[in-house]
């Protein structure tokens, strides 16, 4: 499972695993890199199949945090957590309590925030224990469900795709293939559905796919496999990662991959191989990093003007990242790379890694 070579390949610091039998808690935290500041990353909640399964996870996407920071210009880290349980069954006010006291254990090294099966009132539960989460209750200075933020980030990126492929940034008329209609795929379709997109949807979910409904009337519900057969303008994926694999590949119909979902490309190599086929791809740690943005907030006080303006430079930042792909004629994840991997290091050698205090938390923010 684990060993110190895997963790110097992909340049984690800390990976740290703790259980409560009391509460049937299993967690593991990965903290992969702190040069920008503090990591922070979102708390999953899945039912995986092993541990091992749950340890590829959550080195992944803390890997995948640090770039998002990074690209993104903020001044965090990258870490995250995935907690190893069934959301319908084992989630209690005593797990998410006793991992707050963990977590207020680290020291502000790692700060958490929702994720896949977190919500707010999970958050809640964990800030009981410990500032070291964001995504709390407006009523405490916090911002509250970041969804709605990664989604307009999405979709901000999904504007800058339309004006770099069919010269207008509007996707009015364009079809929409949208994989997942949880929470941030309901806030993108809606923002699809309101600019005159046609939107078809999958999700493994029947209540997800009755609330997608409601926000987008005219979604055509097609199945979790035939997704990726939908001839469409656009392929976004909004639910988990590694989509974009050897099985799937050739079977998208579409001009732009822009979607919410953290590690779309199973291999680095499907990126190269898109680009081979002339089909853009945003860069899904950038354009999916509105929540991101929209929790960091908290640490000087959030407001929702901060956020919008902030949440909107995705837009511009997608171009730059297009045009740099473009010069160089690389694939547009390595130029993302290469924008992220340049901030860290240019940072890395007047700082060092981010060690915790107690004094500098969210100024903005009532206290536990």
């Amino acid at each position: 499972m684990l060993s110190f070579e895997r963790l110097y390949k992909d340049g984690h610091e800390e990976v740290i695993f703790f259980s409560d039998p009391s509460c049937n808690l299993k967690v593991i935290v990965a903290i992969h890199n702190t040069v920008l500041g503090p990591a922070l990353g979102g708390t999953r909640m899945w039912n995986y199949k092993s541990e091992e399964e749950a340890l590829d996870d959550v080195l992944r996407l803390s890997k995948g945090m640090t770039y998002k920071a990074a690209v993104s210009g903020l001044n965090l880290g990258g870490g995250k957590a995935v907690i190893i349980g069934d959301p319908e069954k084992d989630k209690s006010e005593a797990l998410f309590r006793s991992y707050g006291k963990f977590l207020e254990s680290l020291n502000g090294r790692y700060i958490t925030a929702e994720d896949v099966n977190t919500r707010v009132e999970d958050i809640e539960h964990i800030f009981t224990e410990t500032n070291n989460v964001a995504g709390v209750a407006e009523v405490h200075g916090g911002s509250g469900n970041p969804s709605p933020w990664t989604a307009r980030g999405v979709y901000r990126g999904i504007e800058a795709s339309c004006l770099k492929v069919f010269g207008d940034k509007s996707p009015k008329g364009k079809v929409v293939a949208l994989q997942g209609a949880g929470s941030v795929g309901r806030f993108l379709g809606e923002y699809l559905y309101n600019e005159g997109a046609k939107v078809y949807v999958c999700d493994i979910s029947e209540k997800n796919l009755e609330l997608f409904k409601e926000k987008v009337p005219n979604a055509e519900i097609v199945g979790v496999d035939e997704i990726y057969d939908v001839k469409a303008d656009i392929y976004s994926p909004c639910a988990l990662g590694a989509t974009i694999n050897d099985n799937t590949i050739d079977r998208l119909q579409c001009k732009i991959v822009a979607g919410a979902a953290n590690n779309q490309l199973a291999e680095a190599r499907h990126g190269q191989i898109l680009m081979d086929r002339g089909i853009l791809y945003a860069p899904d740690y950038l354009i999916n990093a509105g929540g991101l943005m929209n929790v960091s907030i908290e640490f000087e006080g959030w407001s929702a003007d901060k956020a919008v303006r902030m949440v909107d430079s995705i837009f511009d930042t997608t171009l730059k990242i297009f045009a740099i792909s473009d010069e160089q004629n690389i694939p547009v994840y390595k130029a993302t790379d290469i924008l992220a991997e340049s901030r860290i290091e240019a940072i890395r050698n007047i700082s060092g890694k981010y060690l915790g205090n107690l004094s500098h938390r969210f100024p903005g923010r009532k206290t536990r």
